[in-house]
């Protein structure tokens, strides 16, 4: 069985990400296997907030080169979570 933490792997904290909080918005990397339902619940239980709405997003890796040796980044997938007007996470507003 999968714990909140098992869903909720970590903050997404990038110049865009920053300026979308102002509007509610938190940006997550989730593990892939993870659906909006897991989603919402471990947001509910790890933050005690209420979410409104959750997209989320495959994000493909990148290539990467090595001298002659080619490879690429692993994928991962990314879960935009919009809260209730007014709520906030206290973990992001330090930054």
């Amino acid at each position: 069985m999968k714990t909140a933490y098992d869903v909720i792997l970590k903050p997404v904290v990038t110049e865009k990400t920053v300026a979308m909080m102002e509007e509610g918005k938190y940006t997550f990397k989730v593990a892939k296997t993870a659906n909006k339902f897991e989603i919402k619940k471990a947001v509910n239980e790890i933050f005690k907030v209420d979410v409104v709405n959750i997209s989320t997003m495959n994000v493909k890796g990148k290539k990467k080169r090595m001298g002659r040796s080619e490879g690429m980044t692993p994928g991962w997938k990314k879960a935009i979570v919009t809260l209730k007007e007014g709520q906030q996470i206290e973990v992001f507003e330090g930054m």
